[in-house]
């Protein structure tokens, strides 16, 4: 297996990096990750997204395991789920953290999100200082957050003083979230795009994609990444099919002109799929 890849390495606000196409795992049965998994790896995915509640890192691990990738050439992600009622401390935070590390098979992470904000309970401040404590303790290399809002941002930034490497947010041409994405950059945070070919509900069927992927002798899927890839974000997406693995890896050949770029522009309609992070808390 070869360990050498197309995919170019962003930069963290933390001295490390991160792939810019990665292999996300949403929503796929944890009997079925390990073959996923497994086809993503010998593609040359070498970033892997999964979270707890997803319920498949056990999977996910048995892949890493037998790919025979070695470890330092591979980045792996999961995400605290804090959906609970009771408050959060830091000794649950860190049980959370252990339990995803024993399921996934490793000994260490190399970036760690806090799921969502849960705004409405606040208790997402105690959460990011407990998982700066596993960075400064190094069983984590990165550590970030996911669905956070700019006010949520800014809580967590004042009260510790360390800054997400990342924010992983649902973007895709239909929510295409420029004001977010802005204050990140202004912040030095990475926007990580989660679901960016918009789930599957009608936006690669959209006839102005339709045409650029003609022009291109692209997918429409193609297209939306290597848009993703031309805005600066890093991208993870999913599939269990292994030719759709590999078509959403081959983008790093092609480009996209400005007419392109202002043609996609113009598909924002802030058409959220996902909860709404303000308002969201299970």
């Amino acid at each position: 297996m070869t360990s050498v890849s197309p995919v170019p390495n962003v930069p963290l606000n933390d001295g490390n990096t991160i792939p810019q196409v990665g292999f996300g795992v949403w929503q796929v049965p944890d009997d079925e990750t390990f073959t996923a998994v497994t086809s993503a790896l010998s593609i040359g995915y070498r970033s892997i997204d999964t979270a707890a509640i997803y319920g498949n890192e056990v999977g996910t691990g048995r892949a890493i395991a037998a790919s025979g990738v070695p470890r330092d050439e591979l980045f792996v992600t999961t995400k605290l789920w804090n959906g609970k009622t009771q408050p959060w401390t830091r000794d649950s935070v860190f049980f959370e953290f252990d339990a995803s590390l024993d399921r996934l098979g490793l000994d260490h992470l190399d970036l760690y999100l806090i799921h969502w904000p849960r705004a409405v309970r606040d208790d997402y401040r105690e959460i990011w200082r407990a998982l700066t404590e596993l960075k400064a303790d190094g069983r984590v290399t990165s550590i970030g957050v996911s669905n956070f809002q700019p006010a949520q941002l800014r809580t967590i930034i004042d009260d510790t003083g360390v800054t997400p490497v990342i924010n992983q947010i649902e973007v895709h041409p239909d929510f295409a979230q420029p004001e977010l994405r802005a204050l990140h950059q202004e912040l030095g945070i990475v926007t990580e795009a989660w679901s960016p070919l918009g789930q599957g509900r009608g936006l690669l069927d959209d006839p102005v994609l339709a045409r650029i992927a003609e022009k291109h002798q692209r997918s429409t899927a193609q297209v939306v990444l290597r848009w993703h890839l031309q805005l600066g974000n890093v991208v993870i997406p999913k599939s269990v099919t292994p030719h759709r693995i590999r078509q959403n890896f081959e983008v790093f050949d092609f480009a996209l002109d400005t007419d392109d770029l202002a043609a996609i522009a113009s598909l924002d309609v802030g058409n959220r799929l996902g909860p709404d992070p303000d308002t969201f808390d299970v």
